[in-house]
């Protein structure tokens, strides 16, 4: 079963998390700077197989749109040409990265670990597939 990709677009880095072959578990993957992304994904995608991207969308408390959604949109936009065969849903990513700092503090991390901003990114795009993966669950 191929595997689903989770994206926490950043204007500088994105976190990545990618779930297991059963889709079953969603794991950190990686850290990329942002303009580097879509290449990571294209070499991604042509080396295991995927069914499938997650794109965190950032919006306000009221779900309207933040500074940060048309770099979002742009960059969705750019990866549906880049990988025509797999679909990209958006998520709202409200609150992953105050779950993502919390999820690390109680991890026992140093303050030094806690402060490496590309773990920080993993995290978020980590529980941001997850819980498209519980949500799916719940709708079968």
């Amino acid at each position: 079963m191929p595997r689903i990709l989770a994206i926490d677009h950043g204007a500088k880095r994105t976190g990545l998390a990618v779930t297991d072959p059963l889709q079953l578990i969603a794991s950190a993957l990686d850290t990329v700077p942002t303009e580097q992304a879509i290449d990571y994904l294209k070499a991604y995608v042509a080396r295991e197989q995927v069914e499938g991207f997650v794109v965190g969308l950032p919006v306000d408390l009221q779900g309207r749109a933040t500074d940060a959604t048309p770099g979002v949109l742009t960059f969705i936009g750019h990866l549906k040409r880049a990988c025509p065969g797999q679909w990209v849903e958006t998520v709202d990513e409200r609150f992953s990265s105050s779950m993502a700092q919390q999820a690390l503090h109680q991890s026992g991390k140093g303050r030094m670990a806690r402060r490496e901003k590309g773990q920080l990114d993993r995290i978020s795009a980590t529980i941001l597939l997850q819980g498209f993966l519980e949500r799916r669950t719940r709708m079968r």
